[in-house]
């Protein structure tokens, strides 16, 4: 587990719906990866077991992975859950992004 990143209680709801809506339990990878308009963009995805390398953050039973790799640009960030008239989507709060697109998938430091 680290204290590098946390999961609202609005993410963590998210990820125990989605689990038993599909019947078993999922966890919610993070990624970040090279690209988008402002360099660096976030990968979301479900996934039902980790990789030996990833770190776990959890909330209330629920469960978000993440790569070494991408810890280092997600320092300090929460994992977050919004549903708005736009949509509903996992979203990050990061406080290491200098700039962000609009639709704030992607980010630069």
């Amino acid at each position: 587990m680290t204290p590098d990143l946390t999961l609202s209680p609005s993410a963590a709801q998210r990820i125990k719906a989605i689990g038993a809506s599909e019947g078993h339990p999922v966890m919610l990878r993070v990624a970040v990866e090279g690209g988008g308009c402002s360099g660096f963009q976030y990968q979301f995805d479900l996934v039902q077991a980790a990789e030996p390398d990833d770190l776990r953050v959890e909330l209330d039973g629920a469960a978000a992975i993440v790569d070494e790799m991408s810890l280092v640009l997600l320092k300090g960030s929460v994992i977050d859950f919004v549903d708005e008239l736009a949509g509903a989507e996992f979203r990050i709060r990061n406080p290491n992004a200098k700039t962000s697109c609009g639709c704030g998938v992607s980010f630069s430091i």
